[in-house]
């Protein structure tokens, strides 16, 4: 067995995706998206990514609806279905019958009630789930009240239904996570927003050529501020969502080729001063990088009692209402920030 801890990305993700799917029961939908999830490591970590494909992974990683609900994943070229409980009876090869009886394989996953962990319990074919269905009513009858029968092969076997291979382990080689402040490997580039972490088997063209490595799709803070929210209040597992659907326009890179802003700030930006006691929030108005005190901010305080509905104001144009309002500014040096998210 196996055990899958998700992430503040994958929690988010999941529940995002169940709430635009539009499911009648949320919670249920949440945590069999977590299911995938978790069976994806597993794949991820023990079967070759030419092998098996995840049919709701672009689904998934955007929060949209999914297009396709008829299987989960293609392992060897058997249909998966993932079946995610936190009721171990649902194990039982009946009752994975009466909800999964046109897949190939069937995959258990068992899931705490805070769903904070999941455990891959094993997977089985169904075409054996049915056997030994009939198997119990043809010559055993009822089962004893105190021990039912779960149906469950060990996880590992499941590679032995594909070809005898020694390519394991292809996780993400990626350090980067959606929401992280980055730049190009250039002088003097402008920083940038992660709002997608691509699959590294995803096929991707780069100016006609298909890329060799792993893929990071960026944003850049100004486009964001055209949009029609507030972005810096999007959880940043949602901001592939949110581009999507406003279709902001994206850029796609060779992971190699970005490193972390080490000036990360843009204006708009959420900070606070982490040493003041009680600090109030701070909003980036201006960016001054040949400064010492590199960063200019006026507290939200301030804001709120000069100008009506501060919520509405483009980040471009702080820095001049500020100085229309007669509204205080101050200047900090980038190292004396930190970020303080609003979503």
């Amino acid at each position: 067995m196996y055990v899958y801890t998700p992430d503040e990305i994958d929690r988010e993700r999941a529940h995002h995706q169940a709430v635009i799917q539009g499911a009648e029961q949320q919670s249920v939908k949440r945590i069999g998206n977590l299911g995938e999830l978790a069976f994806e490591q597993f794949c991820r970590e023990y079967l070759p990514v030419e092998t098996w494909e995840w049919v709701n992974e672009e689904a998934i990683r955007r929060c949209n609806p999914e297009s396709f609900a008829g299987y989960d994943f293609e392992v060897f070229g058997y249909e998966v279905d993932v079946k995610t409980s936190r009721d171990v009876s649902a194990f039982k090869p009946a009752s994975i019958l009466e909800t999964d009886p046109d897949d190939d394989i069937v995959v258990m996953v068992w899931h705490r009630d805070n769903e904070d962990a999941l455990i891959l319990l094993g997977w089985e074919h169904v075409e054996t789930l049915k056997s030994k269905v009939e198997m119990q009513k043809q010559y055993t009858g009822d089962e004893p009240d105190k021990l039912a029968h779960l149906a469950a092969r060990p996880m590992n076997e499941l590679h032995d239904l594909g070809p005898n291979t020694a390519h394991l382990n292809q996780k993400p080689q990626n350090p980067f996570k959606p929401g992280d402040r980055v730049q190009k490997s250039d002088d003097d580039a402008s920083v940038a927003v992660v709002v997608e972490v691509l699959p590294p088997e995803a096929d991707v063209s780069l100016y006609g050529q298909t890329m060799d490595g792993e893929a990071v799709s960026v944003a850049f803070p100004s486009t964001l501020d055209e949009g029609p929210g507030d972005w810096r209040e999007i959880h940043p597992a949602k901001l592939a969502s949110y581009c999507d659907d406003q279709d902001i326009r994206l850029y796609t890179y060779k992971h190699t080729n970005l490193e972390r802003a080490e000036q990360p700030f843009t204006v708009g930006d959420y900070v606070i001063k982490p040493d003041y006691d009680d600090p109030d929030l701070g909003i980036v108005v201006d960016v001054d990088e040949e400064q010492d005190r590199d960063i200019t901010l006026t507290f939200q305080p301030k804001l709120d009692d000069a100008v009506d509905n501060p919520g509405s104001l483009s980040p471009a144009s702080l820095a001049e209402i500020c100085d229309d309002e007669g509204v205080s500014t101050y200047s900090y040096s980038h190292e004396d920030l930190v970020f303080e998210p609003q979503y």
